[in-house]
């Protein structure tokens, strides 16, 4: 899928970079010949459109590379850094349209081009008319923001060549102003385009959450999931298109390790399946909420106990088989399972009372017998 992806995303940006190239002989060429100052500035504003493809093309490839071991995420990072850089030059091309247009207004710097000047600023226009509904069809069909973002880049060349086309116009009809007022509002349109792509990357870069209708359908899909209790600390963060999530769920407290893994799975496999763009969900299982404080931090570990108690326990007394330790409420709580009822059992309850003394976050201690297992097979 990666490497479909990277070489739609290719294909598209080299046919935008052929006709880029083919316009700004055109426009460059077209303009010198036809003593169009606007019509060669907008043939150089072409050909710097090729240096944006090529960054396209590298990001584009680099962005859909698999994840390794230096980038365990990925590296649709790329694409985003891409997509910032290619935003900053919209601003930079609105910016500079609308201030080429302020001067030309303001010094009253006005040539009249010859009238076939005009044809070939409308041929521009169709071109990255057209390139620009191609580009972000493919955009959004890869779900590429980079591509999408060079797609309004074409947008804004033909909205180039339009000041341009109103700006010849306006010289053949004698408006000569035309064409500055129409170029400033265009380049306000661009500049707006760039800081809305820019920001968006901005927020991708930051690990900014999810919108909140977004974030509200993860939250319901979680709760769905049977054996869930409760949520807490869920986070989630964009990479390229895609969404990773991180969650701790609430499950009854004595419950097994492998069965608070299992509901951890489903509550994976539930995010994925139900939420187009989740690629990653990690799922924290806790027994109790943990989110305002730790109280059970401070509990001996198992090698402990094991070490001072359960080893002593079960070499005096045969019929221990495992346990179990619960860290629950800032206490311990310590289930011994036994192969058969204990022979010593007054023996076994009065040392484990006796060396209950001794560690008073053991709060109780519950035998359980293993009379008869049933296997099916």
């Amino acid at each position: 899928m990666n490497q479909d992806r990277y070489w739609q995303a290719k294909k598209v940006t080299l046919i935008g970079a052929a006709v880029n190239a083919l316009l700004a002989i055109v426009k460059l060429v077209g303009g010198w010949i036809a003593h169009s100052h606007a019509l060669m500035a907008d043939g150089v504003h072409s050909l710097s459109d090729l240096i944006t493809d090529v960054m396209v093309v590298f990001a584009s490839k680099y962005g859909s590379q698999v994840a390794d071991e230096e980038h365990p995420y990925g590296h649709q990072r790329i694409e985003t850094a891409a997509t910032l850089i290619l935003a900053m030059l919209l601003i930079l091309a609105g910016f500079g349209i609308a201030w080429d247009a302020m001067d030309t207004l303001i010094n009253r710097d006005h040539g009249k081009p010859d009238w076939w000047a005009l044809p070939i600023a409308i041929l521009s226009i169709v071109a990255n008319e057209i390139l620009f509904h191609y580009t972000r069809h493919v955009g959004k069909k890869i779900r590429s923001q980079l591509i999408i973002a060079n797609a309004w880049h074409h947008r804004s060349d033909a909205a180039s060549s339009i000041v341009v086309a109103l700006g010849l116009a306006g010289s053949l009809a004698g408006y000569v102003s035309l064409d500055a007022i129409a170029a400033i509002i265009v380049g306000g349109m661009i500049v707006k385009m760039g800081v809305i792509y820019g920001w968006n990357s901005v927020k991708e870069l930051v690990d900014t959450a999810v919108d909140a209708e977004k974030l509200s359908q993860i939250e319901h899909i979680i709760q769905s999931v049977d054996g869930v209790e409760k949520i807490h600390q869920l986070r989630s963060r964009s990479m390229g298109s895609d969404i990773l999530v991180d969650v701790h769920i609430l499950v009854a407290p004595y419950m097994s390790v492998s069965e608070g893994h299992f509901i951890a799975q489903h509550v994976h496999q539930a995010l994925i399946t139900q939420l187009q763009h989740v690629k990653d969900v990690t799922v924290h299982v806790d027994p109790e909420d943990d989110e305002i404080n730790r109280p059970s931090l401070h509990l001996p570990s198992r090698q402990m106990i094991e070490k001072n108690l359960l080893h002593a326990w079960k070499a005096q007394f045969s019929s221990i088989r495992y346990w179990r330790l619960h860290y629950l409420d800032g206490t311990m709580r310590i289930d011994l399972i036994l192969s058969s009822p204990p022979e010593q059992a007054d023996e076994l309850y009065a040392r484990i009372k006796t060396d209950l003394h001794h560690f008073p976050e053991l709060k109780n201690v519950r035998l359980f017998c293993e009379h008869q297992v049933l296997d099916t097979h």
